[in-house]
């Protein structure tokens, strides 16, 4: 008897789901008993989006919302160019393209730096949808581990060289990190820089988070290692910094000219990126950093410390304080963090409210490793924080897969 159906593709098979959605059946159950749920499983800030990307949505001039240019629109490229001057980094519109969200462009720079069975090297945890396009392209990851008490810094030169091999094409950073909040120092990245140049490689560096900072450091953009300009790919979005993650505006930016070839190749067959969203985009960042930008980090740095210091004084809970991003990933004393997410959604309330984590074992390729941990996004306002930071806590107290 022929099969009712044909079989999906292994690569298809094989796509792992999302540790920060797979939980939103159980959140939205919890919701319908009339439980309020705390969203801290995904970077999504509640901070209202500029008024004046939202206005310029209003104003868009056109009378046909038309195809753009697949390498995204001047105006916008241009705009990034001005934006990114101000971290002292010069470059031209033909070395922005402009992509569907910054996860649009993650997946051309893998599919730029590396073939299929080829490797890039990560650093774990990682942010989770790493896994995703590594899939999608039939790239390998090959994690490195990180320790929380090394601060998630960088392993040693001689740990990260020794596991570049034959098929290694490029290493792959965030910074500052999703999801351990960590910003990376000067000396790490130009150790990236000297591996690099010896092992002809590519460096993918993610910034979505640049600006996100605390505690009166700085970021440097490898954007700025001017010895491996034609080897480093930087990946952007607006989605944090202006809070618009719903417009789907971010770029791929390289100095390597045959990357951004090849992207545009990518981006031609998607034809092109939002052309409203793009023209708000150009608008929002031509924003004075101080009217918007400087704000909500000054905000989230009142966030951060309101977590980190509950989470801190829980019992049996192991955490790093971040200086960067907007989370932090503490390891539990339960079982198995999966179950406990779960647990928290199905079977605990305090006061009428729970809390949803992301699981942080998808934030790993090794197996088993994050199985205890979770990532906790601080994106919400200090009172509804302290309020989710006393659920999380009495439902450690009382969860029956609690550990020593």
């Amino acid at each position: 008897m022929a099969k009712q159906k044909p079989t999906l593709s292994a690569r298809a098979a094989a796509l792992p789901a999302s540790p920060i959605r797979k939980f939103v059946p159980l959140a939205d159950g919890a919701k319908k008993r009339g439980v309020r749920v705390y969203h801290l499983n995904i970077g999504q800030p509640d901070v209202p989006s500029p008024e004046t990307f939202l206005k310029a949505l209003s104003e868009y001039p056109n009378k046909i919302i038309a195809y753009g240019r697949s390498e995204g629109e001047v105006a916008l490229r241009e705009a990034y160019c001005e934006y990114y001057r101000r971290f002292g980094i010069d470059l031209s519109p033909g070395e922005i393209l402009v992509t569907t969200g910054g996860s649009e462009a993650l997946l051309f720079a893998f599919f730029c730096a590396a073939a299929a069975g080829e490797e890039i090297i990560v650093f774990e945890p990682f942010y989770t949808n790493y896994n995703g396009f590594a899939a999608v392209v039939g790239v390998t990851l090959k994690p490195l581990a990180t320790e929380p008490g090394a601060g998630y810094h960088l392993p040693r030169r001689d740990v990260v060289e020794a596991a570049i091999g034959p098929r290694t094409r490029a290493i792959a950073i965030c910074n500052p990190n999703n999801p351990t909040g960590t910003v990376y120092r000067d000396d790490e990245l130009e150790m990236l820089a000297e591996l690099a140049r010896k092992h002809d490689l590519f460096i993918i560096a993610d910034e979505v988070y640049r600006e996100f900072v605390y505690d009166g450091q700085s970021h440097t953009s490898t954007l700025s290692l001017p010895a491996v300009a034609g080897r480093v790919v930087v990946t952007d979005s607006l989605s944090k910094r202006f809070s618009v993650c719903g417009a789907r505006v971010g770029c791929l930016v390289s100095r390597n000219e045959e990357v951004v070839a090849a992207g545009l190749k990518l981006g031609q067959a998607r034809l092109s990126p939002p052309v409203v969203e793009e023209f708000a985009a150009t608008a929002a960042l031509k924003l004075p950093p101080a009217e918007y930008v400087q704000p909500m980090i000054e905000k989230f740095e009142r966030r951060r410390n309101v977590v980190y210091e509950a989470v801190a004084e829980m019992p049996g809970v192991a955490v790093h304080k971040p200086a960067g991003a907007f989370y932090t990933v503490p390891a539990f004393p339960v079982d198995d963090a999966e179950k406990f997410v779960a647990w928290m959604l199905t079977d605990f309330e305090l006061d009428g409210a729970t809390t949803m984590l992301a699981p942080a074992a998808g934030f790993y390729a090794t197996p088993g490793r994050g199985t205890r941990e979770a990532r906790i996004a601080y994106v919400l306002e200090e009172s509804e924080l302290v309020h989710a930071m006393a659920c999380l806590a009495e439902g450690l107290k009382q969860y029956p897969g609690r550990t020593a």
